[in-house]
């Protein structure tokens, strides 16, 4: 069975939703957790569990890679292959595409622009994207059919269409012929979904595109709530700053099919959660909270924190050596009932492995009870309180 429901609530766009799957319910506003290579970094299927995860996605481009579609679907799918057995979901490979072509990293999608990593896109076309390997140099095309031929190999409950992610930086004019060929390709991958999906065990979801141009965002809202998507994801540049975000996602939202679920790709700090749900957002899906632990940075509430302007306190830090506290006192997790900040300091600075999955479980944990806390508030009219609960005023 598959189905979304939501129920409106007095706070502004805001709603609570549930996303019925053949792995299992989604109580949204939810977020996403990214297991790119079919892996959570340093956690197991199990660990997530017990941290109280609904959902997670996997990436396409990079299991069309290693180790294959067929691969996969030879060993049933994601969910058995990973042992999860829950909702997920898998991206169509469209971000690596930008990535590969700009030369950069997920910021550069925000405004910032970096030019670091090799750039081994060959070529973007009305075919699709040529590229050369990161494992091996191998040349590969990514076309809008093969993308969805090969998310329904993989076997997510849901999925999404390929489409170009330009960055902030390139004009307009780029931006909306960058749009309208990502239309094109929606359409492709809507053909090839209806002829795959004989068993209605997945839902495709349409991608909004526009950069910062409120027109082509118009134009791009248009166009997938007029096609027959499952759900909305809004993607593409979100702007310079943290406030053109926020009113790129606000102007975005607004102009949706409601009846739908959305989801805000690669979204995922505190107060941009607080934001999105505000704007109407049901899901979010970001690497920080599991990358911020692998740097050795443990989510916390305000009143935990060793300083007023982050949303974490870097365990790595002289100052928590000698340090019994928990990460957070109030925390349930297994990490905070059963280590202090001072064995993750010791870990951290003698590098021992175990000390990113500890961290890890904790920010997971965190992550799933700021949700849970979101979806209560909305249920009781009390988000602006909950949001003091989890936001530094002085941010």
């Amino acid at each position: 069975m598959f189905k979304f429901s939501f129920i409106e609530t007095t706070t502004d766009r805001a709603r609570l939703g549930r996303i019925e799957t053949p792995h299992g319910v989604v109580e949204t506003p939810a977020f996403i957790f990214c297991a790119t290579k079919a892996a959570m970094k340093s956690v197991t299927a199990d660990q997530m569990r017990e941290a109280e995860t609904q959902i997670i996605l996997s990436n396409t481009y990079h299991l069309m890679l290693q180790p294959g579609a067929d691969v996969v679907a030879h060993h049933g799918g994601l969910q058995k292959f990973t042992g999860w057995r829950r909702p997920m979901l898998t991206d169509s490979g469209g971000f690596q595409i930008f990535s590969l072509g700009h030369g950069s990293i997920a910021n550069e999608i925000k405004g910032r622009q970096h030019g670091y990593r090799q750039k081994t896109l060959l070529r973007i076309s009305e075919e699709g994207a040529r590229f050369k390997s990161y494992i091996d140099g191998s040349t590969w095309m990514l076309t809008p059919e093969e993308s969805i031929r090969i998310q329904c190999k993989l076997g997510a409950d849901m999925i999404v269409v390929l489409d170009e992610c330009t960055p902030f930086h390139v004009e307009k004019s780029y931006t909306k012929e960058s749009m309208e060929m990502s239309h094109r390709w929606a359409k492709r991958c809507l053909v090839t979904f209806d002829e795959l999906n004989e068993q209605k065990t997945q839902r495709l979801y349409g991608i909004i595109q526009g950069g910062v141009f409120e027109d082509l965002r118009d134009q791009s809202c248009d166009f997938v709530n007029t096609h027959p998507f499952f759900g909305h994801a809004i993607g593409g540049s979100l702007g310079a700053s943290k406030e053109q975000m926020y009113d790129v996602v606000n102007y975005t939202a607004s102009k949706l099919d409601r009846a739908r679920p959305i989801h805000l790709l690669g979204i995922g700090g505190i107060r941009d959660i607080f934001n999105g749900v505000r704007a109407g957002i049901d899901t979010f899906d970001c690497v920080h909270p599991t990358r911020l632990a692998r740097h050795g940075g443990a989510l916390v509430k305000p009143g935990h924190m060793d300083t007023g302007k982050r949303e974490h306190l870097n365990l790595r830090n002289q100052q928590f050596q000698k340090d019994n506290n928990p990460i957070e006192p109030d925390c349930e997790c297994s990490t905070c009932r059963q280590y202090t900040r001072g064995y993750l300091h010791h870990l951290l600075k003698a590098q021992e492995m175990v000390v990113f999955t500890l961290i890890s479980i904790h920010n997971i944990f965190f992550m799933n009870r700021l949700l849970k806390d979101i979806r209560s508030a909305l249920k009781t009219g009390t988000l602006d309180a909950a949001e003091k609960k989890w936001i530094t005023p002085n941010e």
